[in-house]
Order: structure tokens, then sequence, then C-alpha cells
């Protein structure tokens, strides 16, 4: 049967931090404003996370009952906003029938189109071995060779969260002056998005930030 483009596709969004709802809206309003959003937030997700140096069985059974939930309320794609996850959401993507996107993946895609040298600046320690794990991972399955660069800014999460935006930006375009000779510069989580122009100003290279482009991806898959 084929696809009915007329209908209006229901995106379920899944937080971790509340910090990550503002950028990867922002994008849809931008890329997609006729898609209808629905947000789940649950903060103690990177609450714990950040106190489990792996992803535990019980989490994985969180994040397969966050994926049941919006499968029951109808959802057309589940788009998860927060990186430190990786695996217990490519089970969810395993376990239902709809797009389900990591975070990052897309933007990943792209960096790939860049260049070799690939340079990342997370805000949040645990979520950087995956990310690290998860671009090696995508660059040998296309066949190719990267070297990757991370930087952790754990400061500029708290600024952000504790709603200083224009110190968490300062931070994050300081970080990027360690980040030398890179193809591509990577803003790690949704909400370090908003360093963008920040991050730019302090570079030479692209600097990529992952919302735009999961949201461009997911429209994508729910068009074909």
């Amino acid at each position: 049967m084929e696809p009915d483009r007329n209908k209006k596709r229901r995106i379920v969004l899944v937080h971790a931090v509340q910090v990550a709802m503002e950028p990867v809206e922002q994008a849809f309003r931008r890329l997609w404003p006729e898609a209808e959003r629905v947000n789940l937030l649950d903060d103690s997700l990177s609450v714990d996370r950040g106190q489990q140096p792996d992803l535990t069985p019980a989490m994985f059974d969180r994040f397969d009952r966050l994926g049941a939930y919006a499968r029951d309320i109808g959802a057309d794609g589940v788009l998860f906003t927060c990186s430190a996850f990786g695996e217990a959401i490519e089970a969810v993507a395993r376990a239902l029938p709809i797009p389900v996107l990591k975070p990052n993946e897309a933007m990943f895609e792209g960096a790939l189109e860049s260049g070799r040298k690939i340079g990342l600046i997370a805000t949040f320690e645990r979520s950087v071995p995956m990310l690290e794990a998860e671009m090696r991972d995508l660059a040998a399955k296309r066949g190719k060779d990267v070297t990757l660069h991370a930087v952790c800014e754990p400061e500029a999460m708290r600024a952000l969260q504790s709603g200083d935006a224009a110190r968490h930006n300062a931070l994050m375009a300081e970080a990027a002056t360690r980040l030398t000779d890179c193809d591509a510069i990577l803003l790690a989580q949704f909400s370090t998005s908003i360093a963008h122009d920040a991050v730019s100003a302090k570079v030479r290279c692209p600097v990529l930030t992952s919302p735009g482009s999961a949201v461009a991806k997911m429209k994508r898959a729910l068009a074909a």
C-alpha cells in the first residue's frame, strides 16, 4: 500500500534532559513544522546513567517500555535525543516496526562526507565512549578510515542547566580550540547545538549539530 503523504505524522521525542527539548523543537519548526511532536521527558535517565559505567539490564528494560509506550500512543517514528544510551536505543529499533533514530546517527553520516579527521565536543562524560564507538562502527560499515578526537566539557552542561547559555557557549567555543586541523567538528548532544555559532567563530572547518540532521532523516524515512 502506498503511504498516505497527506497524513500528519506523529513523532515521539524521548528526552533524558530538559535542555535537549528546545533545540529539536526549533529544528522541527524549521524543517518539518507540520509533524506532530509528542515529548516524553524522564530526566532521571541522565542521573542514573551518570552513576553507572555501563548500560544495565534495568536501563534496557526502561527503554523497552518507553518504546512500547510510544508505539501504543500511535507514534509513526521515535527520535531519542539522549546520546548516552546507544545500545538501548538500538534494541528499541529492533523491537518496533517504525523508524527509531539515535540522536547522532544522521549527523555522523554527514560527518563522514566531510573528511577523515573528526572532532567531537560532548558535555556528558558517559556519552563519549558510546559516541566514539558509534562513529567508528559507522565508518567501518561505510569502508571509511576516520580519526576521531573527543573533548568533554561537563561544566558547559552545568552552566546550561543553570540557565547560563552564554557561559555554555563560551566553554564550548574554548573546547573547540583544542581540536586542531579537523575536517569537521561535531557538537555531540542536542543541547549543545545552541553553541553552533560560537564554535564556528573559533574554527575554520564545518561545525555539525544533531537536531537538524535527525529531523531531516526522520522526515525522509517516513516519506519513503
